[in-house]
């Protein structure tokens, strides 16, 4: 029986049986209070919380309204507030504890309740996710998107706006709804368009830049300047998702806006960086893009210069690339080299200002592990790379992963904005590492890396990402190495760049600030590649069988003019002869590049035929084989593509160079065992071009040899390419224990 003397005494006793999940005991009490005091109406909506929970939902409901039905209007209005306060107060209980299936039954019945309730529903939108119960529906179901577009404007709290939004957009972005509510959310966020741009930009940013859906992130990003036309920090980020999405020309038109509206000088080179990629990437921009690159190179300059000390970590992140396509215009390595190294110099410095802790334990930290190390231990190498997946740099790596000896290295693998549900390779390269690490943060990755006691610690990327930039910086490892990835970096913290005795000429030591670690044949070796059937025949492209195809496929900051002169003269001088394009641009620009410049070398237009791209990698080196001869890039050659043509049999042109991206195809044609097609110079480019589309005999001696490199070539021999290395980490490790 109830002692109703002491209603504190019961209510407690009522509250610890509800707490403890003991309903039967708990109903009990409410209902013998029903009994003695039945005109209090909370008796009734703590009973029926209590059959709810207990899963009686229908019960629950009968209790509550046939509490509510002996009232007024005014009165059932006040009961209703009082009872979704109870149910309220209990599905943040449930949220707190993670009993998300709970919570959302009791905000589903708060619902019937008060239907537009937006908090509420915002709150049931969250549920939803966390219960991996949405479809994007939700939000019209819902009827959130309605009561945000109703006027006037309902209140509702921003802080759970925002938050709501980011949950969304995070979860299900390229649904149309989630654009919807984006839109709908605007006008509550005009007063505070700074607290949207902390919640938006952070997801537009990771949904463009690593599950690349470009097109998502340019409608957040458009979506976002409607309340705030000129944030510099969106526009500089959408004109590089317009260039991802293949609109070249509106990625180069936002980047000129972004570059008049910014100031500083750091945002300046930014800026001027953008419209460089714009212009490269769509290709045939190529004399307004010299001029872009001349002009950047002084507003580097005055960088270095200027030597800025409060710049934030986003604005260094973001000059570790600036001068990422000088290689493909310009081969001038003593020039270009001096200033990369003096702008990662700066950079370091930069970076390392901001995180003076980190920098400072990570040095002191290695140091005294220095003291304790035995000769005998297993080398801990760690790989750094956004790059291990379906990637150029993931083909070609693979080989050292595979056969790593793991009885002298344990293996570690740092792996940054991957997805490994869609892709394959990734998939196996987690397979391939003693331990993983995933995040997109430097701070989290470099404390992983320092806290796993690293002892070498290989980047792939180089100046490719900022985050591995702004990783390697902070030096979390005692020795850093550079390798595969684009060239050095020139930051100060990397120790060794990995090269051969061809792809560096014998003077690069005298412009490298990273010590030049040469292995003894080659810098790259692999077993092989994959080659399935081929999609594309000669018939298909209207290009007779008697034909000789050249061949040059490349993105399109990689088609210098002055080298596509030269294969355009080859051509002009070989009869019945066809230039078969292929190469990730901006198709219309890159169609205008090739006929401007065959009007200025006298050659038709009707002998270029455009291949269509295809993403097997094994169909693309399949389709390599429609080509007599492949016709390299300068001064950027081709690497991966230069592997895959040699392991094809086909023969190839390239002009050799001062710079590591001009000297690749040397370096792997010498170790494939040919000459046949190397040039120094542009007459000997044009000649070999000529003599191979002429001589039918040398092409099929130059494809035997390479058939038969196969067998005993360094190139392709992933083994003991992978031994090589190895005894390069262990002398690196000696000479680090030994200074």
């Amino acid at each position: 029986m109830v002692s109703l003397a002491s209603p504190t005494q019961w209510q407690q006793r009522a509250e610890k049986y509800l707490l403890a999940g003991n309903y039967i005991q708990a109903a009990s009490l409410y209902e013998e209070a029903i009994t003695r005091e039945p005109e209090i109406k909370s008796y009734y909506w703590y009973l029926g919380l209590i059959l709810l929970l207990q899963g009686q939902e229908v019960e629950a409901q009968t209790t509550w309204f046939m509490a509510i039905m002996s009232g007024e209007s005014e009165e059932v209005e006040a009961w209703n507030i009082e009872l979704v306060q109870i149910l309220q107060t209990e599905a943040e209980r449930r949220e707190g504890l993670e009993e998300y299936a709970i919570a959302e039954k009791i905000r589903q019945n708060i619902k019937e309740f008060f239907p537009q309730d937006i908090h509420n529903l915002l709150r049931l939108l969250q549920l939803a996710i966390k219960l991996e119960i949405y479809t994007g529906e939700n939000l019209q179901q819902l009827g959130i998107i309605k009561i945000l577009q109703s006027e006037p404007i309902v209140e509702v709290n921003l802080e759970l706006l925002l938050e709501s939004l980011k949950i969304v957009v995070n979860y299900a972005p390229a649904h149309p709804s989630t654009i919807q509510f984006v839109e709908a959310c605007l006008p509550y966020c005009k007063d505070n368009t700074q607290a949207l741009l902390t919640t938006l930009l952070p997801v537009s940013l990771e949904i463009g830049y690593s599950q690349k859906q470009f097109s998502v992130a340019v409608q957040l990003c458009e979506l976002y300047l409607t309340i705030n036309p000129n944030n510099t920090e969106v526009i500089g980020h959408l004109a590089s998702f317009y260039q991802n999405y293949g609109q070249y020309e509106k990625g180069i038109e936002i980047a000129k806006t972004f570059f008049s509206l910014v100031q500083d000088l750091s945002d300046k080179v930014f800026a001027s960086r953008q419209i460089l990629r714009g212009l490269m990437t769509a290709g045939g921009h190529w004399e307004e893009s010299c001029s872009v690159h001349h002009s950047h190179g002084f507003l580097v300059k005055m960088l270095i210069e200027e030597n800025p000390q409060e710049l934030d970590v986003a604005k260094i992140a973001r000059l570790f690339n600036a001068n990422f396509f000088t290689p493909y215009i310009e081969d001038n390595p003593i020039n270009s080299r001096n200033i990369q190294n003096l702008l990662m110099q700066f950079c370091q410095a930069s970076i390392a200002k901001c995180e003076q802790e980190s920098v400072n334990r990570y040095f002191q930290g290695n140091l005294a592990r220095k003291k304790h190390i035995k000769n005998t231990k297993k080398l801990n190498i760690g790989y750094l790379s956004h790059c291990l997946r379906s990637h150029s740099v993931g083909w070609l790596a693979r080989w050292l992963f595979q056969y790593h000896d793991r009885e002298k290295f344990q293996i570690n693998g740092y792996f940054i904005n991957t997805n490994p549900v869609c892709d394959p390779l990734h998939e196996w390269y987690l397979t391939k590492v003693d331990k993983i690490y995933k995040s997109n943060e430097y701070l989290q990755l470099a404390e992983e890396i320092y806290q796993d006691e690293i002892d070498i610690l290989i980047d792939l990327d180089s100046i490719t990402l900022d985050t591995t930039c702004c990783i390697i910086a902070l030096k979390p490892a005692p020795i850093q190495v550079t390798w595969l990835g684009w060239d050095a970096s020139g930051i100060p913290a990397v120790d060794y760049f990995i090269a051969d005795p061809y792809v560096l000429p014998d003077s690069a030591q005298e412009y490298y600030r990273e010590k030049i670690w040469r292995l003894p044949q080659t810098y790259i070796g692999v077993d092989g590649f994959e080659v399935s059937v081929p999609t594309v025949r000669r018939d298909q492209l209207n290009i007779p069988d008697d034909a000789i195809v050249y061949f040059c496929g490349q993105r399109g900051f990689k088609r210098h003019p002055e080298i596509t002169r030269l294969q355009l003269r080859i051509i002009k001088e070989v009869p019945n002869s066809y230039l078969l394009i292929k190469g990730i641009s901006d198709e219309e620009s890159l169609k205008i590049f090739f006929e401007e410049l065959a009007e200025a070398e006298s050659v038709d237009p009707a002998r270029f035929r455009f291949m269509p791209i295809v993403f097997s990698e094994s169909i693309h080196r399949a389709n390599l084989s429609i080509a007599d001869v492949v016709l390299d890039t300068y001064p950027y050659n081709g690497a991966t593509t230069t592997l895959e043509t040699l392991w094809m049999c086909i023969p190839m042109v390239t002009k050799v160079g001062e710079q590591f991206a001009a000297r690749n195809s040397y370096t792997m044609m010498v170790n494939a065992g040919i000459t046949e097609g190397i040039a120094w110079s542009d007459e000997e480019y044009v000649e070999w071009g000529i003599r191979l589309g002429k001589d039918e005999t040398l092409r099929q001696q130059i494809a035997w040899k390479l058939k038969q490199s196969r067998k005993t070539s360094p190139l392709w021999n992933g083994k003991q390419f992978t031994r090589e290395m190895e005894n390069a980490y262990t002398q690196m490790w000696q000479k680090y224990i030994q200074d």
